[in-house]
């Protein structure tokens, strides 16, 4: 039976930075980059989640984990995969010369207004022939009131770096979008602590499947997510009653419908309905909802 590993002085804060099955990289405050275990397996840690561990003989003991303030993650009717914790915004990417998923867009969207996250759609690769389409197609979700913010990262991230002062944010999108070109120019040294990371865990070169964190370089104050690419983003843990809420034009006609109960669809007196029926709603937008209603209720059907 092997032995547990030796522990040394008292418990010290520090930063989850990335992870690798059940053993993740924590930056203690002192900015030691240590490889830890947790305490017992049922701790579920996201790169962000601020932790109290112990060092033993070769790196640390994840002990306790803090409260979260926010937490980042996409889920289905069977498994939720965590993204980032603590997080105050985050920076949606696209481009012209990959296929856009804009339901996709929309759910970033709504997973973020759900944890009181700051969403910016960053339009990457400005330098494309086609990237005005691509604009035009963006422009939807600025009359939401989302910024966008173009850029073409090989060359250029300054339009992005206003944003980023202060803020704990996470970078995602689908693959192919730019998001670690951007991470490059925005943190140079990305690189190099992102072997750091891989050599603290063992765990070989895992820039495009593992979410890492990385802190800003002075004198700018805060930490970028880099996350893997994703084709889906399930909101199956959002109650159906909470979803709405996280559509910001349909704020204003919660509490109007007829019924209390209403799900917005087939229900007469739907306030939200008869918005879109006037045009004051977009119909995809509504549709989307009771997409994401019914995905809800179907997660939490007895027998799944």
């Amino acid at each position: 039976m092997t032995a547990p590993p030796r522990r040394g002085g008292p418990a010290r804060p520090g930063t989850v930075v990335a992870n690798r099955r059940r053993r993740f990289a924590v930056r203690a405050d002192d900015g030691a980059v240590l490889d830890c275990v947790t305490k017992g397996r049922s701790l579920a840690l996201a790169c962000g989640d601020r932790v109290d561990f112990v060092a033993t003989d070769g790196g640390g003991v994840i002990e306790a984990a803090h409260p979260r303030t926010s937490l980042f993650y996409r889920s289905d009717a069977f498994r939720e995969k965590l993204i980032a914790a603590n997080v105050t915004q985050v920076l949606g990417v696209v481009a012209p010369d990959v296929a856009v998923d804009e339901e996709l867009v929309h759910r970033w969207i709504v997973a973020a207004e759900e944890e009181r996250c700051r969403f910016v759609l960053v339009a990457n690769k400005s330098d494309v022939p086609h990237f005005g389409a691509l604009a035009a197609r963006l422009a939807p979700f600025a009359a939401l009131g989302y910024p966008v913010v173009p850029l073409c990262a090989r060359s250029d991230v300054g339009a992005l770096v206003p944003w980023l002062d202060g803020e704990r944010s996470v970078l995602i999108g689908q693959s192919g979008m730019g998001k670690s070109t951007i991470l490059n120019a925005l943190v140079p040294e990305a690189a190099a602590r992102t072997t750091a990371v891989s050599t603290a865990l063992g765990a070989g070169r895992h820039t495009t499947t593992h979410t890492t964190l990385y802190m800003l370089p002075a004198p700018r104050e805060g930490w970028i997510v880099d996350s893997p690419g994703m084709k889906v983003f399930g909101l199956a843990h959002i109650a159906p009653e909470a979803i709405a809420e996280a559509f910001v034009e349909m704020r204003p006609l919660l509490g109007h419908c007829r019924f209390r109960d209403c799900r917005h669809d087939a229900e007469p007196g739907c306030a939200l309905r008869d918005a879109a029926h006037r045009g004051d709603i977009a119909p995809h937008r509504l549709a989307l909802l009771r997409t994401l209603v019914a995905e809800s209720f179907a997660a939490r059907t007895p027998g799944r």
